[in-house]
C-alpha cells in the first residue's frame, strides 16, 4: 500500500514567517524556506537585501490578504510551490536546501520534487559524516 504524506500550511495574516518555515521544516529537514519582498524568476536566485526577517508577521509582506491553507505533497515541484505561495498568497518565498554546514538556493534544481531535493541533502550530509568518521576511527 502507498502512503502519500500530504502537508498543510495554513497561512494568515497573524503568523509569523517563523511559524511558517517550522511548519515546513518539520516535514522537510533538509529544506528551509526564506520569505522575500520581491519575487525571483525561475531558475534564478533572490536578493539577499530583500530577505524578509523571520519575525514579520505575514500580513506585513503579502499583497493578496486572506486565510489559507497550501497543500504540498512529496511530488510537489519547488517551482510549483514557490509559485502556490505567489499566486494564493502574494508570498514570495524561495527554497534552500541544506549542503553540509551552508544553505543553497535551489535555483538550479527548481524542477526537482520537494521530495527529492530533502532526500539529496540528507544523503550528502550522511555521506559527509561518514567520511568524518572514517577519518576518526
Amino acid at each position: 500500500m502507498l502512503i502519500v504524506l500530504i502537508m498543510k500550511i495554513n497561512v494568515s495574516d497573524n503568523h509569523t514567517i517563523r511559524e511558517i518555515q517550522k511548519n515546513f521544516s518539520e516535514r522537510y529537514p533538509y529544506l528551509k524556506v526564506e520569505f522575500f519582498t520581491k519575487p525571483h524568476e525561475k531558475f534564478k536566485g533572490s536578493n539577499k537585501e530583500s530577505m524578509v526577517d523571520p519575525n514579520t508577521l505575514i500580513k506585513n509582506c503579502r499583497s493578496v490578504h486572506g486565510e489559507g491553507e497550501i497543500e504540498i505533497f512529496p511530488s510537489t515541484k519547488v517551482s510549483t510551490l514557490e509559485n502556490k505561495f505567489r499566486e494564493i498568497f502574494g508570498l514570495h518565498v524561495q527554497v534552500f536546501r541544506k549542503s553540509g554546514n551552508v544553505w543553497i538556493e535551489t535555483t538550479v534544481t527548481d524542477d526537482w520534487t520537494l521530495e527529492k531535493q530533502n532526500n539529496e541533502a540528507e544523503s550528502f550530509i550522511k555521506d559527509i559524516q561518514g567520511h568524518e568518521e572514517s577519518y576518526i576511527s
